[in-house]
């Protein structure tokens, strides 16, 4: 059973109070680069981000807030680091939201500033723990990370807050590793009520960074933990969106754009099962409404997969039949036909961007 979580709002998203699980990322680009910013930004939202993150080492980037929101409406989180100065700058320039980072950010007065501020726009605050920049204060006397001391650094900041009377917090507890991070927030999610933002920080470069991403985030979604979720790879926002995307849709918590149901293929295959799916994959890139595509390479699980899914093919020796509904549509198309003409017929019905 989903944890149910207070409810807060960033921008229009609604994160907690068994709101679906919303889908985040954080740009690449210099954030007072603000032509670069937006087309990064856009980019995120085509792939489906709800909520993009933008870093603050500056005024100039805070101030770059206010002309970056002229052009995007997807709400932006402005992520501050040593400086609480540059929190209420952002806060100036309309950020929707805030995050602070208690391993760099430890002066009570100036937390509680932020906070009145804060409190003041309405914007929520997240309160983000890294294993890699976690204050020595709460660290055990072996000084390895533990799971209790990155529930400690969030339950000192979010007192803070709370005493001031601030109620709009989101909290994050991230590692690399992958149980260090689960166990930590399984602790947190006893410890209240808090809208959680999950995720595994610093998981590796594609492959590695994927699984382990997958693996953590999973368990904890799988566990009814999380109301909100960013995937953290190197490069492209759009691709961290695409992998959060892909995690929500194989634990049945969202919907979006077509779900492939494909053959790992064997001996009985006698199309290019991979190479088909790649191209149809590529061509459905657009593709938002919630749909179901099976390319199956044979009879012996082919025929059960084609008559459930939406749209299908059913692989034969040079050829493929095509199915709309679990209905025969277009039989025997040969291999080299086969794409354009299962295209023609899913295209007919679903439109991009619908």
């Amino acid at each position: 059973m989903r944890r149910l979580s207070r409810l807060v709002r960033v921008g229009a998203v609604p994160l907690g109070g068994g709101n679906p699980v919303a889908v985040q990322t954080m740009t690449t680009t210099d954030t007072r680069d603000v032509p670069a910013t937006v087309a990064q930004i856009r980019a995120a939202v085509r792939a489906g981000a709800e909520i993009v993150r933008v870093a603050v080492p500056d005024r100039a980037a805070a101030q770059a807030i206010r002309a970056i929101k002229q052009e995007v409406a997807v709400p932006l989180v402005a992520d501050i680091h040593y400086d609480h100065r540059l929190a209420l700058a952002a806060l100036a320039a309309g950020a929707d939201k805030l995050r602070l980072n208690p391993g760099n950010l430890r002066d009570p007065a100036k937390i509680r500033e932020v906070a009145r501020a804060a409190q003041e726009k309405g914007v929520p605050i997240r309160v983000g723990v890294n294993a890699g920049s976690l204050d020595p204060r709460f660290l055990p006397r072996g000084r390895e990370v533990t799971p209790e001391a990155l529930v400690k650094a969030a339950l000192w900041e979010i007192e803070l807050l709370e005493r001031e009377g601030f109620r709009d917090i989101v909290v994050s507890l991230k590692a690399h590793d992958v149980p260090l991070t689960v166990e930590a927030n399984r602790l947190l999610a006893r410890e209240g009520d808090w809208p959680i933002h999950v995720g595994i920080t610093e998981p590796g470069p594609e492959l590695e960074g994927i699984v382990r991403s997958a693996v953590g985030i999973g368990i904890l979604l799988a566990e009814g933990i999380g109301d909100t979720i960013r995937v953290s790879l190197p490069g492209d926002p759009a691709r961290e969106v695409a992998v959060a995307w892909e995690i929500l849709r194989a634990l049945g918590l969202r919907k979006r754009g077509p779900t492939f149901v494909v053959c790992p293929t064997c001996g009985r295959t006698g199309i290019d099962i991979p190479g088909i799916a790649s191209e149809v994959k590529r061509r459905l890139a657009a593709v938002e409404k919630p749909i179901t595509i099976a390319i199956m390479g044979c009879p012996v699980n082919g025929i059960g997969e084609a008559e459930r899914a939406d749209f299908a093919i059913l692989g034969g020796q040079g050829f493929g039949t095509i199915y709309a509904h679990g209905k025969v549509l277009r039989p025997k198309v040969p291999e080299d036909r086969l794409v354009e003409e299962f295209l023609q017929v899913i295209l007919a019905e679903v439109s991009p961007h619908g």
